[in-house]
């Protein structure tokens, strides 16, 4: 499985960017597709996930303010975040995990940044 993401970039506080990730090289049937994110000195974090049936899970920081989406024909998640907040500030990375084989499948970070 390969994942590629993209839109990350600079926007201001109060703001909104959108993450797009492609996932190709397997069924995606049984993959629950999400997104985490890791800031500057701290662990990596759930952002979201969404299953193929369509079940999401956020953290709590981001109900309310982030959506996730997933286009099981293409194989894409993504992920809209609204009122962004300087403490969104981190390298965001798209994730597969297979229920299948249980295994993870990470893409390539895309920078998120969030000005005062």
């Amino acid at each position: 499985v390969q994942l590629q993401a993209s839109g990350g970039g600079l926007v201001q506080a109060g703001g909104s960017l959108r993450l797009s990730c492609a996932g190709s090289g397997g069924s995606f049937s049984f993959v629950t597709m999400g997104w985490y994110r890791q800031a500057p000195g701290k662990q990596r974090e759930l952002v979201a996930s969404i299953t193929s049936g369509g079940s999401s899970n956020y953290a709590d920081s981001m109900k309310g303010r982030f959506a996730i989406s997933r286009d099981n024909s293409k194989n894409t998640v993504d992920l809209q975040m609204n009122s962004l907040k300087p403490e969104d500030t981190a390298v965001y990375y798209c994730n597969a995990y297979s229920l299948l084989s249980r295994k993870n499948s990470w893409g390539r970070g895309t920078l998120v940044t969030v000005s005062s």
